[in-house]
């Protein structure tokens, strides 16, 4: 393709919103335009390089049994009421004001009516179905360039089984597959277990790719491999050191104390000696949740261990139901509460909370003499430096970029939309069912975070939407000028995607910059000395190594040069 008749709209300069690098390079390199706040146009650059990674995606679900449908981003809003599931999107799932019908931002609704109204039989089970389609999330604040937009396409299957052994199976098979996705994309990527939030189901994971500019919070075991999201992860943190008990509470009388770390220091003990109460509704009932001094609640793990509906009590009913304000708030003689501790607290004794009177605490409390405590859950935030929960090494924290998250649904959507079939004997069951969801975009953006330096982006040869650069330095010279078309078109005849810069009026250093921003694996360059004495330069992007061959050569010299690269 000639840069001369392309459209390939470079910036010099990186846009005013564009805070990580592949939003800004994406914007400079000229492969999106923003249309409005989280909506965005890919430009041909843009798109060659999605086409590229859908078809890895497709060559790869096909290779686990995947049929491809093509499935309507319009969806009744029946449809969504079944499950449930409009409640639970809330204002995230767009609605039409003029008509029953939402946006889908996935479809396991759709899947699920197909699957009724079609599958009879456990004889018509298994079944991988899959989709690339467009999806729409009306995110309240989108940021980040395409990893947080309001429209995205997305690469979601669905499998349905008709044993839980089948559902094992293809969670598998899914698994396998995506790591080749990811593999083949050239990302460094990890796998995390992960809530499964608004989707439901028995279990999911996460693929990831770690990026400061990650939204997404990973605990990491460097020694052993072990991954979780922040949201589910665990450590080996011992319980609250054992300390005297037998005696009896306490009142202690702690004017304007409000924070654990007040508490500590008035009362010249450790904060591992104070538990501190938070205060809940779940399913509209108050609970209080019992934890370890500065440890921090998990809000994630506490809505997974209750189930239902969790939320917080506002300040105001706070003093209503508990007779005191935050900060003084405690386990015993509260009326109407049930009680769930931290597993720190199991055992602990000899412990200091609140009073449920303004300015009053307990000490020597006894966990298990002294609390009724409903049932000891792990709920607290895992903390960098803790041990690691499989081999006790020192755990990390960082920063990562979900591309992929895959979940055991099992039979949530079929008993909601009655999608069943008949087992061997004839009885009917609810199928089974997994999800896979990979972001198109994620993976291009991914791609660019880990694949960049301070001139533009670094491409692997597999997502580059060309694979050669050629550029002719000087379009005034007629013999330089058409050797290099000569070229351009021996190397598009031997099969190669070439992106060559012709543009008359544009200086060589112009040039360069460009080929350096829009990262192509291998830029050709003709003009200068070399050309002079018969020969080609030959630049590798990423690691800048140079060859200079004979012009007799040059074809197959970028193929060599290239089968190298794909196989790096």
């Amino acid at each position: 393709m000639r840069f001369s008749t392309s459209f390939f709209p470079t910036l010099k300069e990186i846009p005013a919103d564009a805070t990580i690098p592949s939003h800004q390079l994406m914007l400079r390199a000229g492969l999106i335009r923003p249309l409005a706040a989280g909506i965005y146009s890919f430009l041909p650059l843009g798109y060659r390089a999605i086409k590229k990674a859908m078809t890895i995606i497709r060559e790869e679900m096909d290779a686990i049994g995947g049929q491809e449908f093509h499935l309507p981003a319009l969806n009744p809003i029946e449809v969504w009421e079944e499950t449930d599931r409009l409640k639970a999107f809330g204002d995230t799932i767009f609605r039409l004001q003029n008509r029953p019908l939402v946006l889908a931002p996935t479809h396991e609704e759709v899947i699920c009516f197909i699957a009724r109204n079609e599958v009879r039989s456990y004889k018509n089970l298994p079944q991988i179905w899959y989709q690339i389609q467009t999806k729409f999330r009306n995110e309240a604040r989108p940021r980040s360039g395409v990893l947080r937009g309001r429209e995205f396409t997305m690469k979601d299957s669905y499998s349905l089984d008709a044993t839980w052994e089948g559902l094992d199976h293809a969670y598998n098979l899914h698994a396998e597959a995506y790591k080749k996705i990811y593999s083949r994309s050239g990302l460094k990527f990890f796998i995390v277990g992960a809530s499964s939030g608004a989707m439901g189901g028995t279990g999911s994971q996460e693929f990831m790719v770690e990026s400061v500019a990650g939204e997404d919070t990973c605990v990491l075991c460097d020694h052993c491999g072990y991954a979780a999201n922040l949201e589910v992860a665990s450590s080996r943190m011992p319980p609250v050191s054992q300390a005297e008990g037998g005696k009896e509470l306490e009142e202690i009388h702690t004017p304007n104390i409000r924070t654990i770390d007040q508490l500590a220091a008035f009362l010249s003990v450790s904060t591992e000696r104070l538990a501190k109460s938070l205060v809940y509704r779940h399913n509209s009932k108050p609970v209080l949740i019992l934890m370890a001094g500065n440890d921090q609640l998990n809000e994630t793990k506490l809505q997974s261990a209750l189930g239902g509906t969790v939320e917080p009590f506002s300040p105001t009913d706070l003093a209503q139901f508990t007779g005191a304000d935050a900060g003084s708030i405690g386990p015993i003689g509260l009326q109407g509460f049930k009680v769930f501790a931290d597993l720190r607290l199991k055992g602990a004794k000899n412990m200091i909370s609140g009073a449920n009177r303004n300015d009053y605490h307990l000490g020597n409390i006894d966990i298990e003499r002294d609390v009724d405590v409903e049932a000891f859950i792990d709920v607290r935030t895992v903390n960098a430096s803790e041990p690691c929960p499989d081999c006790a090494a020192s755990l990390r924290i960082a920063q990562a970029i979900e591309v992929g998250h895959i979940f055991k649904l099992g039979t949530k959507y079929s008993d909601s939309m009655g999608a069943t079939f008949l087992d061997e004997t004839g009885s009917e069951r609810p199928i089974i069912m997994g999800s896979y969801g990979i972001g198109v975009e994620r993976i291009i953006a991914a791609h660019i975070e880990q694949h960049h330096d301070e001139s533009g982006i670094s491409w692997d040869p597999v997502l580059a939407p060309f694979e050669v650069h050629l550029i002719v330095v000087n379009t005034d010279n007629p013999e330089l000028l058409g050797y290099s078309d000569r070229l351009y078109g021996d190397l598009v005849a031997a099969g190669l995607e070439v992106i060559y810069d012709d543009r008359t009026g544009v200086s060589p250093g112009f040039k360069f910059n460009d080929a350096d921003l829009l990262g192509m694996p291998l830029q050709v360059i003709i003009g200068g000395k070399h050309f002079s004495a018969g020969n080609v330069e030959l630049k590798v992007r990423r690691s800048g190594l140079r060859r200079v061959v004979a012009q007799s050569t040059v074809v197959g010299e970028v193929k060599k040069l290239l089968a190298e690269l794909a196989a790096a």
